[in-house]
């Protein structure tokens, strides 16, 4: 269990070092008891379990995804959220990648945030109260919008941003169609249960290139090999409306969209209030709290 002296919480996945390491997850996977009541059913749970991952097929109605997919455009287009240090923009066609904190941003995706089909069930999963510890719209613009490469999220999480235990999950909705083409969401399923800690120290402002390009924090050629081979990999597609909600130590990323079709999802991270963040384990300071929140307000 984490021990906690002072302000010192010791570390149980160790990443960023000389060498990668491979701990067994010390947390559950399903924080809530099996029949804690809420939108997710008890079978629903543990497929969970088991793989990391729960999909909703239609999760938002259309009239519902109209509204989203409108407030999306809305933001992307507008010039003042483009020059805020919250976008994040593609490096070779200076469109917007991503734009950070959009709950704090939009009143719109804050009610998305609020919805009990969503907030729900991240209490489920985690057992407690949540909060938001980062929300994004993802942008995929047709013909060369870049992809995200395989990485697991807590290790980011934990590395640079302090979370101490696995208690987090993320969903991501779909505002547009996901198809197998337009670089959608891959997943090694049953990957959630170790954690590769990744070699390399991580430098100061990482957060501001591994935004637009990972590096620091990516697994090596041989352990994805390995995990591929033993986990396999599922690729997610479905129409908008569609969420998939998957645990924060699942190996994932997404290709590169060179379609001629859009793909635009809002992804947001719920964490346990009983596991809020707590200085970087392996990082020389927090990254930026639109990207790692510190407000740690259950969501209501």
């Amino acid at each position: 269990m984490t021990t906690v002296t002072g302000t010192h919480v010791t570390d149980l996945y160790p990443s960023r070092g000389a060498t990668e390491v491979t701990v067994p997850r010390q947390d559950p996977v399903v924080w809530g008891a099996p029949d804690a009541p809420g939108p997710f059913e008890p079978l629903d749970l543990q497929s969970f379990e088991r793989d990391g991952f729960a999909a909703v097929d239609q999760l938002l109605t259309d009239d519902e995804v109209a509204v989203y997919k409108g407030e999306l455009d809305r933001l992307v287009g507008d010039p003042a959220i483009r020059a805020d240090d919250r976008s994040i923009v593609e490096p070779r066609t200076k469109e917007i990648r991503s734009v950070f904190e959009v709950h704090r941003i939009s009143e719109v995706f804050a009610r998305l945030v609020r919805d009990e089909r969503v907030v729900g069930r991240a209490r489920q999963l985690l057992g407690s109260d949540v909060y938001v510890h980062q929300s994004r719209i993802n942008v995929k613009p047709g013909f060369g919008a870049s992809g995200f490469y395989w990485h697991s999220d807590f290790e980011t999480w934990h590395a640079e941003d302090g979370l101490p235990r696995m208690r987090t999950v993320s969903v991501s909705i779909a505002l547009t169609e996901n198809h197998d083409t337009n670089g959608g969401l891959m997943i090694m399923p049953g990957s959630h249960k170790t954690f590769l800690g990744c070699a390399g120290a991580t430098p100061k402002d990482n957060y501001k290139q591994s935004l637009q390009m990972q590096d620091a924090g990516t697994p090596s050629d041989e352990a994805l090999t390995e995990m591929a081979s033993a986990y396999g990999i599922k690729l997610f597609t479905g129409r908008a409306g569609s969420a998939t909600w998957f645990d924060c130590n699942c190996m994932h990323g997404s290709g590169d969209n060179i379609t001629p079709f859009p793909r635009s999802n809002v992804f947001i991270v719920f964490n346990s209030v009983e596991n809020a963040a707590v200085e970087p384990f392996a990082a020389p300071v927090r990254r930026p709290e639109f990207i790692g929140a510190r407000d740690f307000t259950p969501v209501r």
